[in-house]
């Protein structure tokens, strides 16, 4: 999902192409691929609890297919019990409630030291449980994850209201207030960084949490909730729940004293989520969900570049992104060579062990992902679109995929209009700007899209014509804690990140006092 910058200067596409064959001369330490697991329980009021239920579910290594543990399977019982432990942290006259906003972010800093101290045991339980390359975790979501905490650590004492200036003997100002108890539901494919973006700004603000983390990966999660003991932030302020979506995630969502929900994930899930908000008490909602990302490469582009940049868009994190340019649409006087160019370095990307440092492409995150993908890819070549290269697993065990191109696609194909979710690139031919545009739009999401081309008024009218929340020029999956991202249509409603992201957290309260005589 990211482009990350990685002390400064962005994570070159070499690097991504030959994934740290230097490792030896880099700072990253050799991974621990057994890395201990110390917490597999749930975390509520800054103690580690087994669930009411007493159930638990297994967590699986997808490189392997072996269970790595089991951790307590949180439900609708432990939701209350979170929701009792926040809204006590909440009240008035709390610890948290009466903590300077400038110590806030304090706690958030010391959050992020926490993180950065623990980084590579983080990597390597990240890739563990996840199947991402041990190196991407370490560089790309670790380095993120860091900056995301920093970044919404220095707007703690910097949101607030306005003073203004009402007509008549009054003073009029707004109070930027916390919403309350934040339900907060994150996804598997950056487990990390899904956590850090929906904690960063939620906390910044002075509200509480309760989250709950993907059943796929709750492990990296469950370790930072013992860093925010560790850190300081008082009792209840943050609780997280590993637990299933239709249990833990639906009692979340329909919980009555839950002031808001954010959730990143399908759209078939945010549909559910948004109506139990409306259902229940007309909770805020923001969501982050799918997408069909168009990647326009016009004929003037730097062939070179846009080569390395689409496979970048559609391969990385094993095509586990919701912003995957999955749409490739090329030109059709260059759509020949883009083609060829973009099987072979299909077929050059390194797949197997993810804590191997040659490794570029891990495992899909479970089986259920891994059947879907292969679904999709029988579907394509069912629906005439020509398989160029890969459409099988990859390894005898493990979840691994091979890098699939497919050529001649048609916008009617599935394969065109639905999210793979993997890696499948599916490259389309078009003529003019206007087609490329309407057609790049012609889709139920609208989360994000590029385009490749040296004409900088071709860049702009594509850039302002697509809907979608946002546009790369000559450039993909480039993200900072600065820059704000959510989607169009399908894909959503509200922004994470960026000064953007910290509105969906506060209530604005205007305030009006009589005075005896106003003075300008």
């Amino acid at each position: 999902m990211l482009r990350a910058v990685v002390r400064g200067s962005r994570l070159c596409p070499a690097l991504l192409r030959a994934p740290f064959s230097a490792a030896a001369a880099s700072p990253i330490p050799a991974p621990n691929p057994r890395p201990d697991i110390a917490y597999n329980k749930i975390f509520i009021n800054n103690e580690w609890h087994d669930a009411v239920s007493k159930k638990t579910f297994p967590t699986i290594n997808p490189a392997t297919g072996e269970v790595i543990c089991q951790v307590a399977e949180g439900d609708k019982a432990d939701v209350d019990k979170a929701v009792n432990a926040a809204k006590a942290a909440f009240q008035l006259g709390s610890p948290w409630r009466r903590m300077d906003a400038s110590h806030r972010g304090k706690l958030l800093n010391r959050l992020a030291d926490l993180i950065e101290r623990d980084r590579a045991y983080l990597a390597a339980l990240e890739t563990l449980d996840n199947g991402k390359p041990y190196a991407i975790s370490y560089l790309v979501d670790l380095d993120m994850v860091v900056k995301c905490l920093r970044y919404f650590a220095g707007w703690s004492d910097k949101f607030h209201g306005k003073t203004i200036p009402l007509d008549g003997d009054f003073f009029c100002y707004t109070r930027h207030e916390p919403v309350g108890v934040c339900g907060q539901i994150i996804p598997w494919n950056f487990p990390l960084l899904m956590q850090a973006w929906k904690l960063g700004p939620a906390l910044a603000t002075g509200n509480v949490v309760v989250m709950k983390v993907a059943e796929q990966t709750p492990l990296s999660a469950l370790y930072v909730a013992s860093l925010i003991k560790e850190a300081g932030f008082p009792p209840g302020v943050v609780n997280i729940i590993p637990g299933y979506g239709p249990t833990a995630g639906a009692a979340i969502s329909s919980h009555m004293d839950i002031d808001k929900v954010a959730f990143t994930g399908s759209t078939e899930v945010g549909h559910l989520i948004q109506k139990a908000a409306a259902e229940s008490n007309l909770k805020r909602v923001t969501l982050e969900l799918g997408g069909k990302s168009p990647n326009i490469i016009m004929s003037d582009a730097d062939m070179d570049w846009a080569v390395d940049q689409a496979h970048f868009a559609l391969f990385f994190n094993q095509g586990q992104c919701c912003c995957a340019g999955s749409r490739t649409y090329v030109q059709e006087d260059v759509y020949n060579e883009f083609v060829e160019r973009s099987v072979e370095k299909a077929k050059a990307r390194v797949v197997g062990n993810p804590f191997d440092f040659k490794t570029e492409q891990g495992p899909q995150v479970d089986e259920e992902q891994f059947k879907k993908i292969l679904g999709y890819i029988s579907t394509g070549q069912r629906e005439g679109a020509k398989l160029l290269c890969g459409g099988n697993p990859a390894a005898d065990r493990g979840y691994f995929i091979q890098p699939t191109v497919f050529g001649d696609v048609q916008d009617n194909m599935t394969i065109a209009r639905e999210e793979i979710f993997g890696p499948v690139m599916q490259i389309l031919k078009f003529k003019t700007i206007e087609e490329v545009i309407e057609r790049a739009n012609d889709s139920k999401y609208g989360l994000a899209a590029a385009v490749f081309t040296k004409d900088l008024d071709k860049a702009n009218f594509v850039s302002q014509s697509l809907r979608a929340g946002t546009v790369w020029i000559n450039c993909y999956d480039v993200f900072g804690a600065q820059a704000p991202f959510g989607g169009y249509k399908a894909s959503g409603n509200g922004r994470e990140l960026g000064e953007y992201g910290l509105e969906a957290y506060v209530e604005v309260k205007n305030v009006t006092i009589k005075i005896p005589q106003k003075n300008s």
